[in-house]
């Protein structure tokens, strides 16, 4: 087993969690099978307890697992599927290692950090990095590990001193060091200043981790004066410093990596055996990918600057000019209606999954946060100028999503954006909350329910069409919900989901939810025209809901974000986007497939630029060689 560590400096948030990722990416494109694990120094258990302004979404896997959204990173990457122990905490290391004291386990010996947090650190990344996570059922040849927070940090302290002790554990040519570090460009001098840097690995060193590979961050791109400066003063090749400035996507980072010839190193570093050089079309579906977001995305041609081995990204500019590509593509405005809306982290995966969906029909994606409680009667009164704005942005959208959360702030907002969808003949998409709010807003201006209310807002509510499940504990917080993968069984065959499904009998879908739709007005609800199109296996549980003679009106219980991947986009979301743009009808009747007149255009323009840039690499190729 092979191990690359991710560590971070300067500050928190300097883009760990893409440069791991991105480390997966390019080996699994050579053909090696990679696990990742995201460590987070905090003394939760996990993140199920976190409000999304902490550290953004709480992302569920398969086993129900609420963990950090660096997994959906790694899932949504390398296309894996992880396990709660994937996730390693503070509180996590501790609750083991205490647990086993109680036991007995330690023989009356006084129980340290060092050795036993560290040596319990170690012993959880070897059992875990050896755990199959992809079809081929087969252990995995590389482990990922990212080391959350900043080194220097003191609650991270435990982590560093146990992979200090991990490096000899498993021998030097079976471990490697990234550190990923800022580069800060002051506006006052325009120039890349490496002192951070230099601080960052000085203290890295002095903790018993010496850099393999040093990964620069900054905002533009930087120099080789500034890349040998790093060198160094930092000890190490000019090879192993690796330059990632802001780019257009986060699928343009494993193409700028391995340009910098990332695969060289970590092969020989790590003793791979890699065959050198890859085959030109070992990356080709990921820069397809990156082109494709670019061209749907931009609204002119990438501003991206060429690569220190290569004039790959330019050669991308160039070449758009050459052919007089016109990037200003169509576009499609979707309104997201929620309750953390100050953080974008809050709703990554739904934001990431609307990203896939527009990307496969070819439009360019505009997301629209709105607030849910601004759009409430009594924003009216208390802030007409913030209440009409919400609504103008409401207004000018193409489709609506309704995401999940918790609590009653906003709740009546959620419901004025169902109304509004229904009665407008707006496409609507509904997701756990969003569906008990379709549920509430369909019994009260209906159905005439007055009052109609989740018993989580009302709980004395008269018509409690939302009830908590009997098997929710309302005396314990975390991990009581019905989490992780279900299985969602159809019930009719004119259902719409079912269709965007590839008319499947049932699906598996990963859940987050302590409420339910009250299985007593579920005959009230359909015979009004709001059918249940989707039960759980037992059929108790609604999972599925669409609206009679409407778009698209449709919600789910389950969370269908989580599995959606760059290039196997939600059928939910695929039908939210295609309802927007009109080519739902059209993509249902083609059997999945969007009408190739419909995407002529598009596709002679993508494959006209393809063209021009293969050209354009082939004679930089012939250049550089001469």
């Amino acid at each position: 087993m092979k191990y690359i560590l991710v560590t971070g400096g300067v500050i928190s948030g300097v883009g760990k969690g893409v440069i791991a990722s991105s480390f997966g990416t390019i080996l699994k494109c050579c053909g090696v099978r990679v696990t990742c694990i995201k460590i987070d120094p905090y003394i939760n258990i996990d993140a199920g307890t976190f409000s999304p302004y902490e550290h953004g979404e709480t992302y569920v896997l398969d086993d129900g697992g609420e963990v950090d959204l660096d997994l959906g990173n790694y899932e949504r990457f390398l296309d894996v599927t992880l396990h709660r122990d994937n996730n390693i905490t503070t509180g996590k290391i501790y609750q083991q290692v205490i647990s086993k004291e109680r036991k007995g386990d330690y023989l009356g010996k006084t129980v340290q950090v060092v050795p036993h947090i560290t040596d319990a650190i170690q012993e959880w990344v070897e059992r875990i990095a050896h755990i199959p996570v992809d079809e081929s059922n087969e252990a995995p040849q590389v482990c990922i590990v990212e080391l959350g927070g900043t080194i220097g940090d003191i609650e991270g302290m435990p982590f560093v001193e146990a992979f200090r002790q991990f490096q000899f554990r498993v021998k030097r040519e079976n471990f490697c060091c990234a550190h990923v570090s800022l580069v800060p460009q002051p506006r006052s001098t325009g120039e890349p200043k490496t002192k951070p840097t230099q601080s960052s690995v000085r203290e890295l060193r002095g903790l018993g981790l010496s850099p393999d590979l040093i990964v620069c961050r900054s905002e533009k791109p930087i120099g080789q004066s500034v890349r040998d400066k790093v060198s160094n003063f930092c000890h190490v090749g000019p090879e192993q410093v690796i330059c990632i400035h802001d780019l257009s996507s986060v699928y343009r980072v494993p193409i700028l990596m391995e340009g910098q010839g990332l695969v060289d190193f970590i092969s020989e570093r790590l003793h791979l055996n890699l065959t050198l050089p890859q085959p030109k079309s070992y990356m080709m579906k990921w820069r397809n990918l990156a082109d494709r977001f670019d061209f749907t995305q931009s609204q002119g041609a990438p501003d991206v600057e060429p690569t220190e081995k290569g004039s790959i990204e330019v050669v991308r500019r160039e070449s758009c000019c050459v052919v007089g590509v016109d990037l200003l593509r169509k576009e499609v405005t979707i309104a997201l209606v929620g309750k953390y809306t100050k953080l974008e982290d809050s709703y990554a995966s739904v934001l990431k999954a609307l990203q896939h969906a527009a990307i496969e029909v070819g439009y360019k994606l505009n997301v629209s946060l709105i607030e849910a409680a601004n759009l409430e009667k009594e924003m009216k009164m208390e802030d007409p100028v913030m209440y009409h704005k919400a609504w103008q942005t409401l207004c000018k959208s193409n489709g609506v999503i309704v995401p999940g959360g918790f609590g009653k702030r906003g709740f009546e907002g959620k419901l004025e954006a169902c109304q509004w969808c229904r009665e407008m003949q707006r496409p609507f998409l509904g997701i756990c909350l969003g569906l008990q709010s379709a549920v509430v807003e369909f019994s009260r201006n209906v159905l005439k329910l007055d009052k109609a209310n989740s018993t989580e807002v009302d709980p004395d509510t008269p018509h409690p069409l939302i009830i908590d499940m009997p098997e929710h504990n309302q005396g314990q917080m975390g991990g009581t919900m019905r989490l992780g993968k279900r299985t969602t069984v159809f019930t009719s065959d004119k259902s719409v989901m079912k269709q965007l499904y590839g008319n499947k009998q049932s699906v598996e879908e990963r859940h987050r939810h302590r409420f339910e739709v009250n299985p007593k007005y579920v005959k009230q609800l359909e015979a009004a025209g709001l059918k249940f199109t989707g039960h759980d296996t037992e059929n108790k549980r609604m999972e599925i809901l669409e609206l009679e003679n409407h778009p698209y009106y449709v919600a789910t219980q389950y969370h269908p974000e989580y599995l959606s991947r760059p290039l196997k986009p939600s059928a939910p979301f695929m039908g939210l986007i295609l309802a927007s743009v009109g080519k739902l009808k059209q993509y249902l009747e083609h059997c999945n497939s969007l009408n190739p007149s419909d995407v002529s255009e598009d596709s002679d323009d993508l494959e006209a630029m393809s063209t021009s840039v293969d050209k354009m690499r082939l004679d930089s190729a012939t250049d550089n060689m001469a």
